[in-house]
Protein backbone atom coordinates (compact mmCIF):
# COMPACT_ATOMS: atom_id res chain seq x y z
CA UNK A 1 0.00 0.00 0.00
CA UNK A 2 1.32 3.32 -1.42
CA UNK A 3 0.32 6.55 0.61
CA UNK A 4 1.41 9.75 -1.05
CA UNK A 5 1.12 13.50 -0.19
CA UNK A 6 0.37 16.15 -2.86
CA UNK A 7 1.39 19.15 -2.88
CA UNK A 8 -0.53 21.62 -1.41
CA UNK A 9 -3.42 23.81 -3.40
CA UNK A 10 -5.15 26.99 -3.05
CA UNK A 11 -8.71 25.99 -4.33
CA UNK A 12 -10.65 23.47 -2.65
CA UNK A 13 -12.93 23.24 -6.13
CA UNK A 14 -10.47 22.52 -8.34
CA UNK A 15 -9.51 19.47 -6.51
CA UNK A 16 -13.10 18.07 -5.55
CA UNK A 17 -13.88 18.46 -9.81
CA UNK A 18 -11.26 16.62 -10.38
CA UNK A 19 -11.71 13.65 -7.57
CA UNK A 20 -15.72 13.40 -8.58
CA UNK A 21 -14.63 14.30 -12.55
CA UNK A 22 -14.11 11.96 -15.21
CA UNK A 23 -10.13 11.72 -14.70
CA UNK A 24 -7.44 12.63 -17.46
CA UNK A 25 -8.05 9.53 -19.20
CA UNK A 26 -11.45 8.87 -17.80
CA UNK A 27 -10.51 6.34 -15.30
CA UNK A 28 -12.96 7.95 -12.77
CA UNK A 29 -15.48 5.03 -12.32
CA UNK A 30 -18.51 5.74 -9.74
CA UNK A 31 -16.46 8.55 -7.88
CA UNK A 32 -18.15 9.05 -4.24
CA UNK A 33 -17.43 9.26 -0.41
CA UNK A 34 -16.29 6.14 1.54
CA UNK A 35 -15.68 8.58 4.54
CA UNK A 36 -16.01 12.42 6.18
CA UNK A 37 -15.14 14.21 9.18
CA UNK A 38 -19.25 14.52 9.01
CA UNK A 39 -21.67 11.18 8.55
CA UNK A 40 -23.56 14.35 6.91
CA UNK A 41 -21.27 15.08 4.01
CA UNK A 42 -22.59 16.06 0.95
CA UNK A 43 -21.46 13.44 -1.69
CA UNK A 44 -22.37 15.01 -5.27
CA UNK A 45 -21.38 11.40 -6.38
CA UNK A 46 -24.21 9.64 -4.75
CA UNK A 47 -26.82 12.20 -4.31
CA UNK A 48 -27.54 13.70 -6.79
CA UNK A 49 -29.26 17.01 -5.00
CA UNK A 50 -25.54 17.80 -3.55
CA UNK A 51 -23.02 19.72 -5.59
CA UNK A 52 -19.27 20.85 -5.58
CA UNK A 53 -19.90 24.18 -4.63
CA UNK A 54 -21.54 22.77 -1.16
CA UNK A 55 -18.44 20.65 -0.53
CA UNK A 56 -16.53 23.49 -1.24
CA UNK A 57 -18.35 26.12 0.75
CA UNK A 58 -18.13 22.84 4.05
CA UNK A 59 -14.34 22.54 3.12
CA UNK A 60 -13.51 26.10 3.29
CA UNK A 61 -15.85 27.04 6.20
CA UNK A 62 -12.58 27.48 9.19
CA UNK A 63 -10.61 29.00 5.97
CA UNK A 64 -13.18 32.30 5.19
CA UNK A 65 -14.08 32.45 9.50
CA UNK A 66 -10.30 33.78 9.94
CA UNK A 67 -9.49 37.07 9.46
CA UNK A 68 -8.40 37.80 5.71
CA UNK A 69 -4.33 38.68 6.99
CA UNK A 70 -4.32 35.08 8.64
CA UNK A 71 -5.50 32.75 5.79
CA UNK A 72 -2.80 30.12 4.63
CA UNK A 73 -2.72 30.60 0.43
CA UNK A 74 -2.23 26.84 0.57
CA UNK A 75 -4.77 25.40 2.54
CA UNK A 76 -5.60 22.39 0.64
CA UNK A 77 -4.31 18.82 1.69
CA UNK A 78 -4.24 15.95 -0.55
CA UNK A 79 -3.20 12.64 0.25
CA UNK A 80 -3.56 9.38 -2.04
CA UNK A 81 -3.38 5.42 -0.95
CA UNK A 82 -3.34 2.70 -3.75
CA UNK A 83 -3.18 -0.65 -3.01
CA UNK A 84 -0.84 -3.28 -5.13
CA UNK A 85 -1.72 -4.28 -8.08
CA UNK A 86 -1.71 -7.91 -6.88
CA UNK A 87 -4.38 -7.10 -3.58
CA UNK A 88 -7.64 -8.01 -3.23
CA UNK A 89 -10.14 -5.32 -3.84
CA UNK A 90 -11.32 -3.74 -0.66
CA UNK A 91 -14.71 -2.67 0.10
CA UNK A 92 -15.99 0.50 0.92
CA UNK A 93 -16.09 -0.05 4.13
CA UNK A 94 -12.23 -1.47 4.51
CA UNK A 95 -11.47 2.06 2.65
CA UNK A 96 -13.35 4.07 4.86
CA UNK A 97 -11.41 2.54 8.26
CA UNK A 98 -8.18 3.28 6.14
CA UNK A 99 -8.43 6.67 5.64
CA UNK A 100 -9.86 7.60 9.31
CA UNK A 101 -6.56 5.63 9.76
CA UNK A 102 -4.55 7.85 7.83
CA UNK A 103 -6.03 11.37 9.17
CA UNK A 104 -5.00 10.01 12.69
CA UNK A 105 -1.37 9.03 12.06
CA UNK A 106 -0.85 12.23 9.87
CA UNK A 107 -2.58 14.63 12.18
CA UNK A 108 -5.36 15.63 10.29
CA UNK A 109 -7.81 14.27 12.52
CA UNK A 110 -6.69 12.82 16.00
CA UNK A 111 -8.63 10.85 17.38
CA UNK A 112 -11.15 12.35 20.08
CA UNK A 113 -10.11 15.81 18.51
CA UNK A 114 -13.42 17.23 18.15
CA UNK A 115 -11.90 21.10 16.71
CA UNK A 116 -9.63 18.77 14.05
CA UNK A 117 -9.66 19.38 10.36
CA UNK A 118 -12.43 18.61 7.87
CA UNK A 119 -11.90 15.65 5.21
CA UNK A 120 -13.26 13.33 3.31
CA UNK A 121 -12.24 10.16 1.56
CA UNK A 122 -13.39 9.70 -2.11
CA UNK A 123 -13.04 6.28 -4.17
CA UNK A 124 -13.40 6.33 -7.96
CA UNK A 125 -11.24 3.44 -8.53
CA UNK A 126 -11.21 -0.30 -6.94
CA UNK A 127 -7.63 0.53 -5.58
CA UNK A 128 -7.55 3.22 -4.34
CA UNK A 129 -8.89 6.20 -2.37
CA UNK A 130 -8.36 10.08 -2.27
CA UNK A 131 -8.54 11.82 1.39
CA UNK A 132 -8.92 15.91 0.79
CA UNK A 133 -8.84 17.95 3.91
CA UNK A 134 -8.63 21.77 4.91
CA UNK A 135 -5.05 22.80 6.52
CA UNK A 136 -7.36 25.01 8.93
CA UNK A 137 -9.26 23.58 12.25
CA UNK A 138 -12.49 24.49 13.36
CA UNK A 139 -10.68 26.37 16.50
CA UNK A 140 -8.93 28.35 13.48
CA UNK A 141 -5.64 26.94 14.62
CA UNK A 142 -2.96 24.81 12.19
CA UNK A 143 -3.00 21.32 12.51
CA UNK A 144 0.88 19.61 13.47
CA UNK A 145 1.82 17.61 10.48
CA UNK A 146 5.47 17.43 10.99
CA UNK A 147 6.63 14.61 9.47
CA UNK A 148 3.12 13.84 8.12
CA UNK A 149 4.64 11.68 5.13
CA UNK A 150 7.09 9.27 7.51
CA UNK A 151 3.56 8.48 9.37
CA UNK A 152 1.68 7.87 6.34
CA UNK A 153 4.26 5.30 5.70
CA UNK A 154 4.65 4.01 9.00
CA UNK A 155 0.40 3.24 9.05
CA UNK A 156 0.70 2.08 5.29
CA UNK A 157 2.58 -0.83 6.79
CA UNK A 158 0.48 -1.58 9.54
CA UNK A 159 -2.59 -1.71 7.22
CA UNK A 160 -0.86 -4.41 5.21
CA UNK A 161 -0.43 -6.38 8.04
CA UNK A 162 -3.67 -6.00 9.73
CA UNK A 163 -5.35 -6.96 6.39
CA UNK A 164 -3.07 -9.12 4.68
CA UNK A 165 -1.81 -6.99 2.16
CA UNK A 166 1.29 -7.24 0.18
CA UNK A 167 4.06 -6.02 2.30
CA UNK A 168 6.06 -2.66 0.61
CA UNK A 169 9.41 -2.05 1.51
CA UNK A 170 9.92 1.43 3.65
CA UNK A 171 11.33 3.84 2.28
CA UNK A 172 14.38 5.84 3.43
CA UNK A 173 15.07 9.13 1.44
CA UNK A 174 17.95 7.65 -0.70
CA UNK A 175 15.61 6.52 -3.93
CA UNK A 176 14.97 8.67 -6.74
CA UNK A 177 12.69 11.25 -7.43
CA UNK A 178 9.70 9.61 -8.61
CA UNK A 179 8.25 11.14 -12.03
CA UNK A 180 5.45 13.14 -11.47
CA UNK A 181 1.52 12.61 -12.93
CA UNK A 182 2.01 15.98 -15.60
CA UNK A 183 5.34 13.97 -16.43
CA UNK A 184 3.57 10.65 -17.24
CA UNK A 185 0.83 11.86 -19.06
CA UNK A 186 2.74 13.57 -21.55
CA UNK A 187 4.69 10.66 -22.04
CA UNK A 188 1.58 8.65 -22.86
CA UNK A 189 0.45 11.41 -24.82
CA UNK A 190 3.29 10.62 -27.28
CA UNK A 191 2.91 7.51 -26.93
CA UNK A 192 6.23 7.11 -25.02
CA UNK A 193 6.76 3.69 -22.43
CA UNK A 194 9.30 6.28 -20.37
CA UNK A 195 9.19 9.87 -19.37
CA UNK A 196 12.10 11.72 -19.93
CA UNK A 197 13.24 11.91 -16.42
CA UNK A 198 13.58 8.39 -16.71
CA UNK A 199 15.48 8.60 -19.99
CA UNK A 200 17.70 11.76 -18.69
CA UNK A 201 18.27 9.24 -15.42
CA UNK A 202 19.65 6.02 -17.38
CA UNK A 203 21.49 8.40 -19.84
CA UNK A 204 23.37 10.02 -17.07
CA UNK A 205 24.09 7.54 -15.03
CA UNK A 206 25.95 5.62 -18.21
CA UNK A 207 27.72 8.68 -19.06
CA UNK A 208 29.28 8.75 -14.99
CA UNK A 209 30.24 4.98 -15.52
CA UNK A 210 33.82 4.91 -15.55
CA UNK A 211 34.47 8.28 -16.28
CA UNK A 212 38.16 9.76 -14.45
CA UNK A 213 37.35 13.13 -14.65
CA UNK A 214 34.26 16.23 -14.83
CA UNK A 215 35.16 16.88 -18.55
CA UNK A 216 34.88 13.46 -19.58
CA UNK A 217 31.58 13.19 -17.96
CA UNK A 218 30.66 16.37 -19.54
CA UNK A 219 31.94 14.89 -23.31
CA UNK A 220 29.87 12.03 -23.01
CA UNK A 221 26.82 13.34 -21.79
CA UNK A 222 27.50 15.46 -25.10
CA UNK A 223 28.07 12.50 -27.13
CA UNK A 224 24.63 10.71 -26.07
CA UNK A 225 23.09 14.27 -27.71
CA UNK A 226 22.05 15.64 -24.24
CA UNK A 227 21.25 19.19 -23.83
CA UNK A 228 23.60 20.59 -21.40
CA UNK A 229 23.07 23.64 -19.13
CA UNK A 230 26.50 24.66 -16.49
CA UNK A 231 26.13 26.70 -13.77
CA UNK A 232 28.84 28.84 -13.12
CA UNK A 233 30.03 30.97 -9.86
CA UNK A 234 31.34 34.37 -10.28
CA UNK A 235 34.37 32.83 -10.47
CA UNK A 236 34.58 30.79 -12.84
CA UNK A 237 33.68 27.69 -11.13
CA UNK A 238 31.29 25.14 -12.23
CA UNK A 239 28.96 24.69 -9.30
CA UNK A 240 25.97 22.21 -11.04
CA UNK A 241 24.53 21.40 -14.44
CA UNK A 242 21.05 20.65 -16.06
CA UNK A 243 20.41 18.35 -18.77
CA UNK A 244 17.69 17.84 -21.32
CA UNK A 245 16.27 15.68 -24.45
CA UNK A 246 16.21 17.71 -27.50
CA UNK A 247 12.62 16.76 -28.31
CA UNK A 248 10.95 17.46 -24.66
CA UNK A 249 9.88 20.21 -24.74
CA UNK A 250 7.14 22.52 -22.79
CA UNK A 251 4.34 24.23 -24.09
CA UNK A 252 6.68 27.54 -24.98
CA UNK A 253 8.47 25.37 -27.10
CA UNK A 254 11.72 25.21 -24.70
CA UNK A 255 13.60 22.68 -23.75
CA UNK A 256 12.84 21.04 -20.41
CA UNK A 257 15.46 20.98 -18.16
CA UNK A 258 16.57 18.31 -14.98
CA UNK A 259 19.50 18.57 -12.75
CA UNK A 260 21.17 16.01 -11.66
CA UNK A 261 20.13 15.96 -7.91
CA UNK A 262 16.82 15.92 -9.62
CA UNK A 263 17.53 12.52 -11.61
CA UNK A 264 18.75 11.00 -8.56
CA UNK A 265 20.29 12.01 -5.24
CA UNK A 266 24.14 10.58 -6.24
CA UNK A 267 23.90 12.59 -9.98
CA UNK A 268 24.85 15.70 -8.22
CA UNK A 269 27.54 17.63 -9.71
CA UNK A 270 28.95 17.02 -6.09
CA UNK A 271 28.08 13.91 -5.11
CA UNK A 272 29.40 13.22 -8.78
CA UNK A 273 32.69 14.32 -8.13
CA UNK A 274 32.98 12.51 -5.13
CA UNK A 275 33.78 9.00 -7.72
CA UNK A 276 36.84 10.91 -8.96
CA UNK A 277 38.91 11.85 -5.95
CA UNK A 278 40.97 9.21 -5.84
CA UNK A 279 42.77 8.42 -2.12
CA UNK A 280 46.21 8.64 -2.88
CA UNK A 281 47.47 8.00 0.95
CA UNK A 282 45.83 4.85 1.28
CA UNK A 283 47.97 1.97 0.89
CA UNK A 284 45.79 -0.44 -0.31
CA UNK A 285 44.72 2.15 -2.62
CA UNK A 286 45.40 0.14 -6.32
CA UNK A 287 47.43 1.34 -9.24
CA UNK A 288 45.68 1.60 -12.24
CA UNK A 289 45.64 -1.46 -14.53
CA UNK A 290 46.87 -1.36 -17.52
CA UNK A 291 44.83 -0.27 -20.88
CA UNK A 292 42.67 -2.90 -22.13
CA UNK A 293 43.02 -4.11 -25.76
CA UNK A 294 39.43 -5.58 -26.59
CA UNK A 295 35.95 -6.45 -24.98
CA UNK A 296 37.36 -10.23 -24.17
CA UNK A 297 39.89 -8.61 -22.04
CA UNK A 298 37.96 -6.05 -20.68
CA UNK A 299 34.94 -8.79 -19.18
CA UNK A 300 38.21 -10.95 -17.69
CA UNK A 301 39.78 -7.78 -15.70
CA UNK A 302 36.09 -6.85 -14.94
CA UNK A 303 35.95 -10.12 -13.48
CA UNK A 304 38.71 -10.04 -11.19
CA UNK A 305 37.93 -6.75 -9.92
CA UNK A 306 34.34 -8.66 -8.89
CA UNK A 307 36.36 -11.51 -7.41
CA UNK A 308 37.93 -8.64 -5.23
CA UNK A 309 35.06 -6.92 -4.18
CA UNK A 310 33.55 -10.17 -2.99
CA UNK A 311 36.11 -10.24 -0.36
CA UNK A 312 35.49 -6.78 0.90
CA UNK A 313 32.18 -7.12 1.10
CA UNK A 314 32.73 -10.31 3.41
CA UNK A 315 34.84 -8.33 5.93
CA UNK A 316 35.34 -4.85 4.80
CA UNK A 317 34.15 -1.77 6.94
CA UNK A 318 30.59 -0.52 6.09
CA UNK A 319 32.09 2.63 4.48
CA UNK A 320 34.70 0.71 2.10
CA UNK A 321 31.52 -1.67 1.09
CA UNK A 322 29.47 1.17 0.66
CA UNK A 323 32.48 2.28 -2.17
CA UNK A 324 32.17 -0.97 -3.73
CA UNK A 325 28.12 -1.40 -4.15
CA UNK A 326 28.20 1.91 -5.76
CA UNK A 327 31.03 1.17 -8.14
CA UNK A 328 29.47 -2.57 -8.93
CA UNK A 329 26.18 -0.12 -10.72
CA UNK A 330 29.19 1.70 -12.84
CA UNK A 331 30.08 -1.84 -13.83
CA UNK A 332 26.62 -2.77 -14.47
CA UNK A 333 25.71 0.14 -16.31
CA UNK A 334 29.04 -0.07 -18.51
CA UNK A 335 28.27 -3.45 -18.72
CA UNK A 336 24.91 -3.04 -19.95
CA UNK A 337 26.23 -0.32 -22.63
CA UNK A 338 28.57 -2.97 -24.15
CA UNK A 339 27.03 -5.36 -24.41
CA UNK A 340 26.21 -8.04 -27.44
CA UNK A 341 22.31 -7.65 -28.81
CA UNK A 342 20.96 -11.25 -26.87
CA UNK A 343 22.25 -10.30 -23.10
CA UNK A 344 21.55 -6.17 -23.78
CA UNK A 345 17.95 -6.40 -22.68
CA UNK A 346 18.14 -8.13 -19.32
CA UNK A 347 21.52 -6.38 -18.87
CA UNK A 348 20.23 -3.05 -19.39
CA UNK A 349 16.73 -3.66 -17.05
CA UNK A 350 19.42 -5.38 -14.01
CA UNK A 351 21.79 -2.34 -14.40
CA UNK A 352 18.44 0.16 -13.92
CA UNK A 353 17.17 -2.25 -10.50
CA UNK A 354 20.81 -2.12 -9.21
CA UNK A 355 20.39 1.63 -9.63
CA UNK A 356 18.20 1.69 -6.33
CA UNK A 357 20.91 -0.56 -4.72
CA UNK A 358 23.92 1.43 -4.90
CA UNK A 359 23.07 4.19 -2.84
CA UNK A 360 22.01 3.52 1.42
CA UNK A 361 22.52 6.32 4.61
CA UNK A 362 25.85 4.33 4.61
CA UNK A 363 28.19 6.93 3.47
CA UNK A 364 30.76 5.56 0.82
CA UNK A 365 34.57 5.53 1.70
CA UNK A 366 35.66 6.65 -2.01
CA UNK A 367 38.91 5.72 -3.40
CA UNK A 368 38.79 1.74 -2.07
CA UNK A 369 36.62 1.37 -5.37
CA UNK A 370 39.68 2.12 -7.79
CA UNK A 371 39.69 -1.34 -9.27
CA UNK A 372 36.00 -1.50 -10.09
CA UNK A 373 35.85 1.64 -11.17
CA UNK A 374 38.77 1.32 -13.54
CA UNK A 375 36.77 -1.98 -14.51
CA UNK A 376 33.91 0.24 -15.96
CA UNK A 377 35.92 2.42 -17.69
CA UNK A 378 38.04 -0.37 -19.55
CA UNK A 379 34.69 -1.86 -20.13
CA UNK A 380 33.34 1.55 -22.18
CA UNK A 381 36.75 2.18 -23.64
CA UNK A 382 36.86 -1.16 -24.62
CA UNK A 383 33.77 -0.79 -26.81
CA UNK A 384 30.53 -3.20 -27.82
CA UNK A 385 31.39 -6.82 -27.59
CA UNK A 386 30.74 -10.07 -29.77
CA UNK A 387 28.04 -12.46 -29.39
CA UNK A 388 30.28 -15.56 -29.71
CA UNK A 389 33.82 -16.53 -29.58
CA UNK A 390 36.05 -15.75 -26.26
CA UNK A 391 33.89 -12.06 -26.07
CA UNK A 392 30.89 -14.24 -25.45
CA UNK A 393 32.23 -16.81 -23.28
CA UNK A 394 34.02 -13.49 -21.23
CA UNK A 395 30.79 -12.31 -21.33
CA UNK A 396 28.88 -15.47 -19.47
CA UNK A 397 32.35 -15.20 -17.32
CA UNK A 398 31.77 -11.61 -15.64
CA UNK A 399 28.08 -12.12 -15.80
CA UNK A 400 28.48 -15.08 -13.68
CA UNK A 401 30.71 -13.01 -10.76
CA UNK A 402 28.35 -10.06 -10.76
CA UNK A 403 25.60 -12.09 -10.10
CA UNK A 404 27.65 -13.11 -6.60
CA UNK A 405 28.60 -9.68 -6.33
CA UNK A 406 25.03 -8.32 -6.28
CA UNK A 407 23.69 -11.27 -4.50
CA UNK A 408 26.37 -10.36 -1.52
CA UNK A 409 25.33 -7.07 -2.01
CA UNK A 410 21.53 -7.97 -1.56
CA UNK A 411 22.83 -9.92 1.84
CA UNK A 412 24.29 -6.83 2.96
CA UNK A 413 21.41 -4.59 2.70
CA UNK A 414 19.36 -6.76 4.19
CA UNK A 415 21.54 -7.14 7.39
CA UNK A 416 21.94 -2.92 7.55
CA UNK A 417 17.70 -3.46 6.67
CA UNK A 418 17.68 -1.24 3.59
CA UNK A 419 14.61 -2.67 2.66
CA UNK A 420 14.20 -1.00 -0.49
CA UNK A 421 18.02 -1.69 -1.61
CA UNK A 422 18.23 -5.46 -0.53
CA UNK A 423 14.93 -5.72 -2.90
CA UNK A 424 16.10 -4.29 -5.78
CA UNK A 425 19.12 -5.89 -5.40
CA UNK A 426 17.33 -9.20 -5.54
CA UNK A 427 15.54 -7.99 -8.76
CA UNK A 428 18.50 -6.94 -10.34
CA UNK A 429 19.76 -10.58 -9.79
CA UNK A 430 17.75 -12.03 -11.55
CA UNK A 431 17.58 -10.28 -14.70
CA UNK A 432 21.70 -10.91 -14.54
CA UNK A 433 20.80 -14.35 -14.07
CA UNK A 434 18.63 -14.33 -17.08
CA UNK A 435 21.69 -12.54 -19.22
CA UNK A 436 24.17 -15.52 -17.65
CA UNK A 437 21.92 -18.29 -19.54
CA UNK A 438 21.74 -15.92 -22.60
CA UNK A 439 25.07 -15.48 -22.62
CA UNK A 440 26.76 -19.11 -21.73
CA UNK A 441 24.87 -20.92 -23.71
CA UNK A 442 27.23 -21.14 -26.89
CA UNK A 443 30.62 -21.58 -24.46
CA UNK A 444 28.89 -24.14 -22.19
CA UNK A 445 27.39 -26.25 -25.19
CA UNK A 446 31.04 -26.66 -26.17
CA UNK A 447 32.59 -27.19 -22.96
CA UNK A 448 30.14 -29.89 -22.23
CA UNK A 449 30.77 -31.73 -25.79
CA UNK A 450 34.56 -31.79 -25.25
CA UNK A 451 34.01 -33.00 -21.16
CA UNK A 452 31.51 -35.77 -23.18
CA UNK A 453 34.18 -37.01 -25.09
CA UNK A 454 36.55 -37.42 -22.02
CA UNK A 455 38.06 -40.70 -21.67
CA UNK A 456 36.10 -42.38 -19.12
CA UNK A 457 39.42 -42.85 -16.80
CA UNK A 458 40.30 -39.45 -17.19
CA UNK A 459 36.51 -38.85 -16.10
CA UNK A 460 37.03 -40.74 -12.89
CA UNK A 461 39.83 -38.99 -12.42
CA UNK A 462 38.44 -35.63 -12.39
CA UNK A 463 35.41 -36.65 -10.60
CA UNK A 464 37.80 -38.08 -7.77
CA UNK A 465 39.80 -34.82 -7.38
CA UNK A 466 36.29 -33.35 -6.95
CA UNK A 467 35.12 -35.52 -3.90
CA UNK A 468 38.80 -34.59 -2.44
CA UNK A 469 38.32 -30.90 -2.96
CA UNK A 470 34.56 -30.60 -2.29
CA UNK A 471 32.99 -33.64 -0.63
CA UNK A 472 29.48 -31.94 0.11
CA UNK A 473 28.79 -30.64 -3.01
CA UNK A 474 30.19 -33.46 -5.10
CA UNK A 475 27.74 -35.51 -5.43
CA UNK A 476 25.13 -32.78 -6.52
CA UNK A 477 27.67 -31.42 -8.75
CA UNK A 478 28.23 -34.84 -10.60
CA UNK A 479 24.46 -34.99 -11.44
CA UNK A 480 24.03 -31.26 -12.91
CA UNK A 481 23.91 -31.35 -16.69
CA UNK A 482 26.96 -29.01 -16.59
CA UNK A 483 29.55 -32.02 -15.17
CA UNK A 484 31.24 -32.46 -18.66
CA UNK A 485 31.61 -28.71 -18.68
CA UNK A 486 33.25 -28.66 -15.40
CA UNK A 487 35.40 -32.06 -16.15
CA UNK A 488 36.92 -30.74 -19.20
CA UNK A 489 38.23 -27.54 -17.39
CA UNK A 490 39.76 -29.61 -14.91
CA UNK A 491 41.62 -31.65 -17.88
CA UNK A 492 42.55 -28.07 -19.06
CA UNK A 493 43.54 -26.96 -15.70
CA UNK A 494 45.72 -30.06 -14.85
CA UNK A 495 47.28 -29.36 -18.61
CA UNK A 496 48.25 -25.97 -17.52
CA UNK A 497 49.90 -27.57 -14.80
CA UNK A 498 47.70 -26.58 -11.80
CA UNK A 499 46.44 -29.42 -9.24
CA UNK A 500 42.66 -29.56 -10.14
CA UNK A 501 41.58 -30.19 -6.10
CA UNK A 502 43.56 -27.20 -5.22
CA UNK A 503 42.02 -24.87 -7.18
CA UNK A 504 38.65 -26.60 -7.06
CA UNK A 505 39.12 -25.93 -2.91
CA UNK A 506 39.78 -22.51 -3.69
CA UNK A 507 37.60 -22.03 -6.35
CA UNK A 508 34.73 -23.18 -4.05
CA UNK A 509 35.96 -21.11 -0.87
CA UNK A 510 32.78 -19.06 -1.12
CA UNK A 511 29.97 -18.51 0.69
CA UNK A 512 27.86 -17.13 -1.81
CA UNK A 513 28.57 -20.73 -3.86
CA UNK A 514 25.31 -21.73 -2.29
CA UNK A 515 23.06 -19.81 -4.03
CA UNK A 516 24.42 -21.01 -7.07
CA UNK A 517 21.47 -22.85 -9.37
CA UNK A 518 24.29 -24.75 -10.94
CA UNK A 519 27.44 -24.99 -9.03
CA UNK A 520 29.27 -26.69 -12.00
CA UNK A 521 28.58 -23.65 -13.98
CA UNK A 522 30.15 -21.54 -11.23
CA UNK A 523 33.12 -23.65 -11.05
CA UNK A 524 33.83 -23.37 -14.82
CA UNK A 525 34.22 -19.79 -14.82
CA UNK A 526 36.28 -19.71 -11.52
CA UNK A 527 38.58 -22.00 -12.50
CA UNK A 528 38.72 -20.41 -15.98
CA UNK A 529 39.41 -17.47 -14.56
CA UNK A 530 41.99 -18.38 -11.41
CA UNK A 531 43.87 -20.60 -13.89
CA UNK A 532 44.08 -18.33 -16.87
CA UNK A 533 42.52 -20.42 -19.23
CA UNK A 534 40.52 -19.14 -22.18
CA UNK A 535 37.14 -17.90 -21.77
CA UNK A 536 36.11 -19.81 -24.87
CA UNK A 537 36.53 -23.50 -25.13
CA UNK A 538 37.65 -23.15 -29.12
CA UNK A 539 40.01 -20.19 -28.30
CA UNK A 540 43.24 -21.95 -29.23
CA UNK A 541 45.36 -18.97 -29.98
CA UNK A 542 44.65 -18.35 -26.60
CA UNK A 543 45.88 -21.48 -25.03
CA UNK A 544 49.02 -21.28 -27.02
CA UNK A 545 49.96 -17.64 -25.95
CA UNK A 546 50.20 -18.76 -22.51
CA UNK A 547 51.85 -21.75 -23.50
CA UNK A 548 49.38 -24.49 -22.46
CA UNK A 549 48.43 -27.68 -23.84
CA UNK A 550 44.76 -26.85 -25.96
CA UNK A 551 42.75 -29.01 -27.12
CA UNK A 552 40.75 -27.18 -29.91
CA UNK A 553 38.30 -29.35 -31.26
CA UNK A 554 35.88 -32.30 -30.20
CA UNK A 555 37.98 -34.42 -32.81
CA UNK A 556 41.22 -33.39 -30.64
CA UNK A 557 39.38 -33.66 -27.58
CA UNK A 558 38.70 -37.68 -28.70
CA UNK A 559 42.49 -38.24 -29.72
CA UNK A 560 43.58 -36.41 -26.41
CA UNK A 561 41.47 -38.15 -24.01
CA UNK A 562 42.70 -41.81 -25.71
CA UNK A 563 45.96 -40.67 -24.93
CA UNK A 564 45.27 -39.70 -21.21
CA UNK A 565 43.89 -42.98 -20.63
CA UNK A 566 46.60 -45.17 -22.35
CA UNK A 567 48.54 -43.41 -19.77
CA UNK A 568 47.51 -44.01 -15.94
CA UNK A 569 46.51 -41.22 -14.04
CA UNK A 570 47.33 -40.82 -10.77
CA UNK A 571 45.65 -42.28 -8.15
CA UNK A 572 44.15 -39.90 -5.14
Amino acid sequence: MIPRIHKRGSETIGLIRYLYGPGTHEEHIDPHLVAAFDPLTPDPGRDPQATYGQLQRLFDQPVNALPAGRRPKKHVWHLSVRASPEDPVLSDDDWAAIARRMVTATGIAPVGDDAACRWAAVRHADDHIHIIATLVRDDGRRPRLHNEARRAQAEARLIEADYGLRRVSPGDGTAAKRPTSAERHKAERRGQQRTPREDLREAVRRSAAGAASEEEFFDRLASAGLLIRRRIAPSGDILGYTVALPGDRNAKGEPVFYSGSKLAPDLSLPRLRERWIQNSDDPTQQPALPSVTGPASARRRASAAAWQALLVIDHGDDGVIAAQIAATGEVLDALAQTSAAHTRHELQTGATAFERASRSHVRAARGHDHALRQAARDLVHSGPALGRGEDGATAAMVIDMLFFLVTAAAHWHAKKQHAQQAEAAHRAAEHLRAAYQAAAEYPMAMLNHRGRRLAPAWERHHSAALHQALPELADRILAEPGWPALAATLAEVQAAGHSPATLLAQAAARRELGTAERVSDVLVWRLRRMADLPADPGNSQGLRARGKCAVTSPKQAAQTGTRLANSSPRRR
